[in-house]
């Protein structure tokens, strides 16, 4: 279980977190949702160990966590720009943190792996080779070969579009669901927030705005703000899609970007 108690961060004078507190179970998904500039990356980057709070304390299955650096929380990122050495192959950048830590996965295990993401036929190629949606994947093997106690995604699915991001979002639920890795993830989306997350953090100018599942998010909003900022959005994108539907015959022109798009996933 991750613990968060009275998490607080100032830089200066300015106030980026005002005490965030909350707990997340193992093995579930949170979606951490807010405007920017409103202290959702710093969070992140105080769970990772990039950056130590102000005030409060960081748990993890009961051991205080706030003060141990990064490399030995046993925790692990994919980054929104996928990070990934443009000078090696597929499998060498899966297999990369491997080299220093050999008995971490298997061989079984990275097969396993890479048979899940459904990378087989690329990881012969070069980064430049790959789209959008493989170089995610294979981001995210990289990551998870190293089996960490607790997955991190800053913004996984900004850079992808259409069938491209349904499919990456298919693929994290499933990862986390088999493997009940707890994730927490970034995100400016209120839909990716509510459709992949079992718990929804929304922050505000650093404080809790609410923090639930998204049926009672979208149920019971806990202020104006949570509805406005939740409910706005998504009516936005419904209504976009319904223009989008009554502009004319746009059945062909969708399927072809649909199988184009499942083609580079």
């Amino acid at each position: 279980m991750l613990e968060l108690d009275d998490i607080t961060k100032s830089f200066g004078d300015t106030h980026v977190l005002n005490g965030i507190s909350l707990t997340l179970d193992n093995g579930k998904i949170m979606s951490i949702l807010g405007p920017s500039g409103g202290g959702k990356t710093t969070l992140l980057n105080i769970i990772l160990g990039i950056t130590e709070p102000t005030s409060g304390r960081l748990l993890y299955d009961g051991k205080d966590l706030t003060h141990v650096p990064m490399e030995k929380r046993g925790f692990n990122i994919v980054f929104q720009d996928y990070a990934l050495f443009p000078n090696l192959t597929a499998y060498q950048n899966i297999t990369y943190g491997l080299r220093n830590n050999p008995n971490i996965s298997s061989e079984a295990e990275i097969k396993e792996l890479i048979s899940l993401l459904g990378l087989e036929e690329h990881l012969g190629k070069r980064i430049d080779e790959l789209s959008g949606g493989q170089k995610q994947r294979v981001a995210l093997a990289r990551t998870l070969v190293m089996k960490p106690k607790l997955l991190l995604l800053d913004e996984p699915l900004s850079a992808l579009d259409g069938v491209i991001k349904e499919s990456i979002k298919a693929k994290i639920k499933q990862i986390v669901d088999q493997y009940k890795l707890t994730t927490i993830m970034v995100t400016h989306d209120p839909e990716e927030a509510c459709t992949m997350s079992d718990k929804v953090l929304i922050i505000n100018h650093g404080k809790v705005a609410q923090f639930d599942t998204p049926e009672n998010i979208i149920e019971h909003p806990a202020s104006d703000f949570v509805r406005k900022f939740i409910l706005h959005q998504l009516e936005v994108k419904r209504n976009n899609i319904y223009t989008l539907f009554h502009e004319g015959d746009t059945d062909a022109a969708a399927d072809t970007d649909a199988a184009a798009a499942a083609r580079e996933a």
